[in-house]
């Protein structure tokens, strides 16, 4: 899981191993170490053991103080210079818990965007703890969750059930996707699992689990997550010497956040909002041998020629695809225009400018490219899956499902068509159908090895992907 106890952090380390040992039925804490330092963890005692030493205490508009930069300067600023745009917003909630964080910025969101309707807002909400993302997708809470909130929130926007509990509204509800993503050993960006081209990464309470070398990892990989100009919140508790070594610092009056490119300043200076009472890779391809380039059949006058284009072509677009797997994306783009400047048809090409264009968060350049590579090569199914992922970002669903029965219909067999189709499914309310897909990858994954990295996951693993659909098993529901 990534987390770290360093030496003053032992008390709570003995503290939630007691817990957790009384769960896996020992009846004293030495018992249950000696059996955890010599068992291979299944993941569901994984997930047991994660939601005993993480902390899932949480409460609706916590840390006012980073949520107030963002109602005050961060949203408006993203919402005007996307307004006359594509109109779209992206925001993770990097370990969410039961969902008081994600559905918190929904209902900032909804209060200042009058039009959201005419938005396509993307909340994705993650956590290790499968237990927690199933509370959270369920999105019913007690009186302490509003300890810190104004009465007219949980009357705007909360339905009052039986036993003193509250239900979110529906709408709020609508706009957060959940899912389990560990950060220790999950890919990220990805467009497979919508953790690309975010405006905006909240990551608060979560570093401090690490050690300094996973946070450098993780900070790194959240940095690659963002779109030039993207926003960090992370909680004074996560401060950490890689935050700056990756990301301006801003100083507000009373908080700091973290800007992926500080270069251009807030032009917005918004009133305050108020919130008391009132009158939301391509996998690497493989590389191509020299005796096969020589074996290329040419006229002899134009053949050396011929040979050279092929390995200069070649060679550039291994160095574009070494870039993009470092984060470049600005300069992979770069490379890839000469690239298809030269040949149009070369779909591996297109899918690669297609990708980096998508994780610039410049949607329909990404869009535009992905349909030349589709039309160059209609018989693929992972150029419709990607098609399928950049659709999906920009809220276009319908056409997102039809792209990936496309995929499936010239290859029955693609894993991760399945699974992308169980996820989106699920997002339309199809909870069968869903669950369909959802085995159906799984039956898929039983013939890999379970370490052997899927076609077109941008590096996961066949044993990975079956712990996460385990984890959305149909008992769930969120997605």
């Amino acid at each position: 899981m990534g987390l770290h106890f360093p030496r003053e952090r032992w008390r709570e380390l003995e503290r939630g191993i007691s817990s957790a040992a009384q769960e896996f039925d020992f009846q004293d804490a030495e018992s249950c170490i000696k059996w955890l330092l010599s068992s291979s963890l299944t993941k569901n005692q994984i997930e047991i053991l994660a939601s005993h030493l993480t902390v899932g205490e949480t409460y609706f508009f916590r840390e006012m103080n980073s949520l107030e930069v963002l109602a005050d300067r961060i949203l408006p600023e993203l919402i005007r210079s996307r307004r006359e745009d594509d109109r779209h917003l992206r925001i993770w909630s990097v370990g969410c818990s039961t969902g008081e964080e994600p559905y918190s910025v929904a209902m900032l969101l909804d209060k200042i965007l009058p039009d959201i309707n005419n938005w396509s807002i993307t909340i994705t909400a993650t956590d290790i703890n499968s237990r927690s993302l199933q509370k959270a997708s369920e999105g019913v809470y007690g009186e302490w969750a509003f300890r810190c909130t104004s009465p007219w929130i949980q009357q705007k926007y909360f339905e009052e059930k039986k036993g003193n509990r509250f239900e979110i509204s529906h709408r709020i509800k609508g706009l957060v996707t959940f899912s389990y993503l560990n950060l220790a050993t999950d890919p990220y960006p990805s467009l497979l699992n919508n953790t690309n081209a975010m405006d905006l990464i909240l990551c608060r309470n979560v570093l401090m689990y690490f050690t300094p070398e996973q946070v450098s990892k993780v900070i790194r990989q959240l940095n690659l997550s963002l779109v030039d100009g993207g926003w960090l919140i992370v909680s004074a508790v996560d401060a950490s010497p890689a935050l700056s070594s990756r990301f301006v610092p801003i100083n507000f009056l009373r908080a700091t956040l973290y800007r992926r490119d500080g270069k251009q300043p807030l032009t917005v200076e918004a009133p305050p909002l108020r919130l008391d009472p009132e009158p939301e890779v391509l996998p690497p391809l493989p590389s191509i041998s020299h005796a096969a380039l020589e074996s290329v059949v040419s006229p002899p006058e134009i053949g050396q020629d011929l040979l050279l284009e092929v390995e200069v072509q070649h060679s550039s677009y291994e160095e574009a695809l070494a870039l993009y797997g470092q984060g470049y994306y600005r300069e992979v783009a770069d490379r890839v225009l000469g690239l298809v400047s030269r040949n149009n048809e070369d779909s591996n090409a297109l899918a690669l400018l297609a990708r980096a264009y998508a994780n610039q968060g410049k949607l329909g350049e990404a869009l535009a490219w992905c349909e030349k590579a589709v039309a160059t090569d209609k018989w693929h199914p992972g150029l419709h899956c990607l098609l399928a992922n950049i659709l999906q970002e920009q809220g276009q669903i319908g056409k997102a499902v039809a792209s990936l029965k496309r995929a499936l219909y010239l290859d029955p067999n693609f894993v991760l068509a399945h699974f992308a189709l169980g996820n989106l499914t699920r997002q339309q309310g199809k909870a069968k159908e869903s669950e369909k897909h959802f085995q159906n990858a799984l039956s898929l994954l039983r013939t890999f090895d379970q370490e052997e990295i899927l076609p077109e996951s941008e590096g996961l693993t066949a044993g990975r992907l079956i712990e996460i659909i385990n984890a959305m098993s149909c008992r769930n529901t969120f997605a």
